[in-house]
């Protein structure tokens, strides 16, 4: 089960962690790398190796960024690889960083559990192994594991659906949840569960398109393997073309009763959009509440323009400064800050989370603008 401790360390703190370390700084250099990643620092050998899902998502590009920002920064030598979506390609990309002699592995897995193999290796070669964003399960070779309040997000989002639902009841509500090998995928769900539930009960939202959901209605707490049941029915595999179809085979199969004025919790803002398309050119329905997260720059301007209704924001730098925090603790010898576990069904991972804002059209340039993640010029239409 998850454990939810004290919130500590913000982007600040992290970041001056990162560079209060910084010492013997050579010059620095930027390689190119066959697998889509780049070599940062000023010798052959690597200290810091990341593995992240693909190259194909704007939002691993970001954390590309902040990765290769903050390590070169704090003086230390860093090599990004990218998996594209493959586990051979992940466990070569380990196994890579492996030979250039990294202390420390920090991964996102793009399939949890089929990750294990490799972190099981890197382990063997002595490799502390940071799991980032996305839990690695079914081993115990993972040290620890950064990333944002995944149950918070996921309720953030049941919550504002919520919140802005038309009046009445009976509302139609559409599911839609990320990829079963991810982790992250159920405790997204678990959260937006936790509140719509009792709406679901007490009759305000109508499940219109998971079946396996409505069996489970009555139920506030869902085991992992009754969410697997609802994922299976209603997963997106956090791809643009798997949501677009599902959503379009929903409509096509739900009659003008479950259509109208409809809410939808779609997990991620790419599948978002691409959900949001299909229920925007359905002549039944009216009007439409969405949801999202990763507040990627097509999905703020989404925003901005009234076809997403909200994402949740999960600050990179922040997240990336934490994992960087540490490393370096570990490169030292110290034992680095966390602030809770999660189960990943060999072991409670200690772990740290990091806070998570939620971005509407009234606080759009405030969240994202004005703390400087994006700039003004990137949108249109921005007040």
């Amino acid at each position: 089960m998850r454990k939810l401790g004290k919130k500590i360390l913000g982007l600040a703190l992290a970041a001056t962690m990162v560079m209060g370390v910084a010492t013997g700084c050579g010059k620095k250099n930027d390689k190119s790398d066959a697998s889509g990643g780049s070599s940062k620092g000023g010798s052959s050998e690597v200290q810091v190796g990341v593995v992240l899902p693909t190259k194909d998502e704007p939002r691993w590009l970001q954390d590309q960024k902040q990765f290769e920002t903050i390590l070169s920064d704090a003086g230390f030598t860093n090599q990004v690889l990218f998996s594209q979506g493959s586990s051979a390609t992940e466990r070569t990309n380990v196994e890579t960083l492996i030979s250039k002699g990294i202390k420390v592995l920090i991964i996102c897995p793009q399939d949890g559990p089929a990750a294990a193999a490799a972190v099981e290796e890197a382990k063997q070669a002595g490799v502390k192994v940071i799991a980032y964003d996305r839990l690695i399960t079914g081993t115990e070779s993972v040290d620890y594991y950064v990333t944002f309040d995944s149950f918070a997000v996921g309720a953030a989002q049941g919550q504002y659906l919520i919140d802005n639902a038309p009046a009445g009841s009976g509302i139609p509500l559409y599911l839609y949840a990320g990829a079963a090998t991810d982790n992250n995928a159920f405790v997204f769900f678990e959260g937006a569960w936790s509140v719509l539930q009792p709406k679901i009960a007490d009759g305000t939202f109508v499940i219109a398109n998971s079946s396996e959901a409505e069996k489970l209605s009555d139920k506030a707490e869902l085991s992992r393997d009754e969410i697997g049941k609802i994922i299976g029915q209603i997963t997106t595999d956090w791809d643009f073309n798997v949501a677009k179809s599902k959503a379009e085979a929903n409509l096509t199969a739900t009659k003008k009763n479950l259509k109208g004025d409809v809410v939808i919790l779609a997990p991620n803002d790419g599948t978002a959009r691409s959900i949001a398309d299909v229920f925007a050119t359905d002549k039944d329905v009216t009007s439409y509440v969405i949801t999202g997260q990763d507040s990627e720059k097509a999905s703020v301007q989404y925003i901005i323009d009234g076809k997403q209704s909200m994402t949740v924001f999960k600050d990179t730098r922040t997240l990336a400064a934490d994992s960087v925090a540490m490393a370096v603790s570990l490169l030292e010898g110290k034992e680095p800050v966390t602030d809770t576990t999660y189960d990943n069904n060999k072991k409670e991972v200690p772990a740290k989370q990091t806070s998570i804002v939620v971005v509407t059209k009234d606080n759009v340039k405030q969240a994202l603008i004005d703390s400087g993640y994006y700039d003004s010029s990137d949108f249109s239409g921005l007040e």
